[in-house]
């Protein structure tokens, strides 16, 4: 299995529209994953009880679209959650973890420009159409990161 590019995020899902379709346009699948404590959202109450009971997985399925609940003993493994929602995505945006992976944030309001903040480099803004054609890639997108060493890295 080929691991999708993380990029960590702290903007809701919106935000993100212009390069999703972009993306998507050029045939790459996008993945959002939300980390964080969901006992505050609403859960369809029978998916809630039967995740309660210790089904494997409670699935809801309707109006375009489905809601998955799986019971989970500790705390989450990224790797597996990689492996068993996000397989054959190109990118999955992670908000809500400090995970180990480059930040993105939105460089404008028009969502043509992609600030990357990498630990140690400078902060680096890039096209949408740049940043695409990077994801297909690992080593296309590692260059695209690191390529502008900062002589005052950043704490980001």
């Amino acid at each position: 299995m080929s691991v999708p590019h993380l990029l960590r995020v702290t903007d809701p899902p919106e935000r993100f529209a212009a390069l999703i379709k972009a993306a998507r346009a050029e045939g790459m699948r996008v993945g959002w994953l939300e980390m964080g404590d969901l006992a505050a959202e609403p859960v369809p109450e029978a998916l809630a009880s039967s995740s309660g009971l210790g089904v494997l997985r409670a699935v809801s399925v309707g109006g375009g679209r489905s809601v998955a609940v799986k019971p989970m003993r500790g705390a989450p493994v990224l790797r597996d959650l990689l492996r068993e929602h996000f397989r054959g995505c190109s990118l999955v945006l992670v908000r809500g973890s400090e995970i180990d992976a480059p930040g993105l944030e939105p460089a404008g309001a028009d969502g043509g420009e992609w600030r990357m903040l990498v630990r140690g480099f400078a902060d680096r803004v890039h096209p949408t159409a740049e940043l695409v054609a990077s994801l297909r890639s690992p080593k296309k997108l590692a260059a695209r990161l690191t390529s502008n060493p900062a002589s005052n890295p950043t704490s980001k």
